[in-house]
Order: structure tokens, then C-alpha cells, then sequence
């Protein structure tokens, strides 16, 4: 398995993108998190989220194959359930887990993808554009307003439940997480 540097090195080789690589780097955050409260490998965990959209552009943004590259890119840096859970994250490409372990990491990954999404936008629109601003109540307000963050799917962070969580427990996981990044991020 790779380190943490060396899966940064991977992303920035393959994504273009400065948000995308952020995003990510959310992402890992908060399943290394998800990971330590389920008593998961937060390193492998976190690999996962840091890898999870490896592929974008070399797919060229195409939904259809998004998730299908990166089992390409990725092979054998990380474990096959884990590619598999990175293939699984984008219902739009048709791959389905094979094992047990690679279900319940894809519900991690779907979930942590979307609410990273849900807690940034919610930094950008504090007045100082800070995390440090960011409340629970706050998430869940903004989770509960269907007009904010519309990329944002609510049900994918509900896939979290699928893992014996909360909702709200999971808002304050992954709040905490991001804030651990937040010089990453800019944020």
C-alpha cells in the first residue's frame, strides 16, 4: 500500500483540477475519520477518499467511465476491495462490489464524497470562509435545505445509516475531519 504522499503524488499526476485535488483531500479526511469511529484502517480508508475521482480527467469527465479508470490507474496500489469501492462510488458506470467489504466501503466513500461537499459549501457562505465558523446545527439546517449545495445528494449522505451512524454524528465526523485539513483546503 502507498503512503499518503505517495497517493498525493498520483492524484496531482493524473487530476489538473486544484479543486478536484481539494476535494479529495476532504474526502480522505473524512473517511480516515469514519474509518477510526467504525474501527476500520483510517490509512486505507483515508487512501480511498484521497483516490476516489484519480480518474477524472483521464476519462475525460465521462460518467459513464468514471470509477472504471481508476481500477486502470490503481492497480495494485491498493487492495481489489478497495479499487472495487473506488469503481463503486459512481452508480452511473454500472460496476458493483463484489465482497462485503467493498459494499460497506462504498457506502463510506458515497457518503463522505457527498457530505465533504455539503460542509464546504457551507464554509464558503460564513462570512469569513472559514470551517472554524461551521456549527452541526448549521450542516444540518443547510443538509435540510434542498435549494443549498443542489450537487449535494442528500440521500448518498444518508448511506452512512447503512453503517450503524447517525446523521448527525456523521455531520460532526466529518466537520471535525475537515477542520484537521482546513490549511489543506484553504478553508
Amino acid at each position: 500500500m502507498v503512503s499518503r504522499e505517495e497517493a498525493l503524488g498520483i492524484l496531482t499526476r493524473y487530476l489538473r483540477d486544484e479543486r478536484m485535488v481539494k476535494h479529495c483531500i476532504a474526502v480522505g479526511a473524512v473517511m480516515r475519520a469514519l474509518a477510526t469511529r467504525l474501527g476500520e484502517d483510517p490509512e486505507l480508508w483515508e487512501l480511498v477518499g484521497l483516490l476516489h475521482d484519480v480518474d477524472y480527467d483521464y476519462v475525460g469527465r465521462d460518467m459513464s467511465r468514471h470509477g472504471l479508470g481508476a481500477l486502470e490507474i490503481l492497480r495494485g496500489v491498493l487492495p481489489q476491495y478497495a479499487l472495487e469501492a473506488i469503481a463503486a462510488h459512481n452508480e452511473h458506470n454500472g460496476f458493483k462490489p463484489s465482497s462485503e467489504a467493498s459494499v460497506r466501503l462504498t457506502h463510506a466513500l458515497r457518503a463522505s464524497d457527498h457530505l465533504s461537499g455539503l460542509i464546504v459549501a457551507t464554509a464558503l457562505v460564513m462570512p469569513s470562509k472559514r470551517l472554524t465558523e461551521v456549527r452541526v446545527d448549521t450542516l444540518l439546517r443547510k443538509f435540510k435545505a434542498k435549494d443549498f449545495a443542489r450537487g449535494v445528494d442528500r440521500e448518498r449522505i444518508r448511506e452512512v445509516e447503512k453503517l450503524g451512524i447517525k446523521l448527525e454524528e456523521f455531520l460532526q465526523i466529518g466537520l471535525e475531519a475537515l477542520k484537521g485539513v482546513a490549511a489543506e483546503l484553504g478553508l
